[in-house]
């Protein structure tokens, strides 16, 4: 995949300027998990367009163009995996894995790798695609040349993966509630899952 992102960087990279408020009402989704403090990290930085704006000093991402693009963004960006991060046991107050999972090879080893890193009640936000909502259904389907590759995940899956991890806890927050393309304004985020297409799971790493 690091290839991939390699090649189409500037596109990826694009997507946020072109669905502008779906870009927001994830951002604004994702702060409703984030700890208000703390030293954290994400894992699948991408093009630092969540790391930036969120104030997660320090990322990681296999594809070297994105992490180019990282830096640009004052991230502290770093070649690597999320199955293998280069970081000492309990480092991390807080762990965001952000539109990344359904790209890794192995995602149960990202997030064991996560509660690693993690300090005893650390923190795990997971933002997906919801695999059962609308949008989720729509890009299984359509396609794109990003999701033709991802495998998507369903809410009760992440969980599931997270318990098995040795997370508790959970918090859900919901947001893009039409397609992308036809949203009108920057969509205040729900709480729960099974309405929006865009879902940020909280979960906290048992001591």
């Amino acid at each position: 995949m690091s290839e991939f992102f390699d090649k189409h960087y500037l596109e990826y990279d694009a997507w946020y300027e072109r669905n502008k408020l779906a870009y927001l009402s994830e951002l604004e989704a994702v702060k409703k998990a984030l700890p208000e403090e703390g030293y954290g990290i994400e894992a699948g930085v991408g093009s630092g367009r969540f790391a930036a704006p969120l104030g997660i000093t320090v990322g990681i991402d296999p594809s070297k163009k994105m992490v180019e693009l990282a830096r640009e963004r004052g991230v502290d960006a770093r070649l690597g995996v999320g199955e293998k991060l280069p970081f000492k046991d309990s480092t991390f107050d807080y762990v965001a894995i952000i539109v990344t999972l359904c790209f890794v090879q192995d995602p149960e080893k990202v997030i064991t790798e996560s509660a690693r890193a993690l300090k005893p009640r650390g923190k795990l936000i997971v933002g997906i695609i919801d695999k059962e909502s609308f949008l989720g259904k729509f890009y299984q389907k359509k396609g794109s040349i990003f999701y033709g590759h991802a495998r998507f995940f369903g809410i009760e899956e992440v969980t599931q993966m997270l318990k098995v991890a040795g997370f508790s806890t959970f918090s859900y927050y919901q947001t893009i509630f039409d397609y992308p393309d036809k949203l009108r304004a920057v969509e205040k985020p729900l709480k729960g899952f099974g309405k929006g297409g865009f879902v940020v799971v909280g979960a906290v790493k048992k001591e």
